[in-house]
């Protein structure tokens, strides 16, 4: 366990957001990688799995390894993920209160939260990180990654994703939280982060392992993204990507 003062000032609590959509296969995965990362902090953290409109067993794969489960009748990841923080925001001081998010087919590193903690620690607010796929799906998606590369290359990068953003609880409650939407949520959000406030840090550093499926569950996101750049000519103009992970 790292030492409160170093994980950062003011943070006693961390909530992690994880809406997941017929995600029974790639859920456990994704939780079991937020335990490793939740011990390598030592403040609480407390993870919510917001179920909308599933078909499977996600409930009760998120519940099995001991996550909070709110469950949604209707699809809508960011209603999700806006149901997933009030919940974790209840009865907590969001002044004080560390509210990330990730996404069901992710895998955050080790060091993901205490990354996060520690900018916290210097004074962020908010945090929108960066995404990469696993080396052995990189051949199958050179147009996208030579785009991304593009986004990343820029300082700071371009990049916003659902799967890798952490935002202090009172700004997030300050700025209106996430939009019932069906896609896009992430960058609405933080479109909003930066009006309200200039301590929104991008990083590069800790970065989210996403699935490279090209059939997502939202009708944008990296998945369209990925489907779409395998579908492109290679001399395709560099764009960054700014959807959700």
């Amino acid at each position: 366990m790292r030492d409160p003062e170093v994980d950062g000032v003011g943070v006693d609590g961390v909530g992690v957001v994880v809406p997941a959509r017929d995600e029974e296969d790639s859920l456990a995965r994704c939780l079991a990688a937020l335990d490793r990362a939740a011990g390598a902090v030592a403040v609480p953290v407390e993870i919510v799995v917001a179920v909308n409109a599933t078909r499977d067993r996600s409930a009760d794969v998120a519940r099995a390894a001991g996550a909070i489960v709110v469950e949604l009748p209707l699809p809508g990841v960011g209603a999700a993920r806006a149901a997933g923080a009030s919940r974790l925001l209840e009865g907590r001081d969001a002044a004080r209160t560390w509210l990330a998010t990730t996404d069901a087919d992710s895998v955050v590193p080790p060091g993901w939260l205490a990354h996060h903690l520690a900018l916290a620690a210097d004074g962020a607010d908010a945090v929108v990180g960066t995404i990469r796929l696993d080396d052995a799906e990189l051949d199958h998606h050179t147009t996208w990654w030579r785009r991304y590369l593009g986004g990343l290359s820029r300082t700071p990068h371009v990049h916003v994703h659902g799967a890798n953003l952490a935002v202090r609880g009172s700004l997030y409650l300050q700025v209106g939280g996430f939009a019932a939407v069906p896609a896009h949520e992430d960058l609405d959000l933080v479109t909003r982060l930066d009006a309200a406030t200039d301590r929104v840090v991008r990083t590069v550093v800790e970065p989210v392992l996403t699935s490279a499926r090209t059939e997502g569950r939202t009708p944008r996101g990296v998945a369209h993204d990925l489907r779409a750049a395998r579908a492109a000519p290679a001399t395709a103009p560099s764009m960054p990507c700014t959807l959700e992970g």
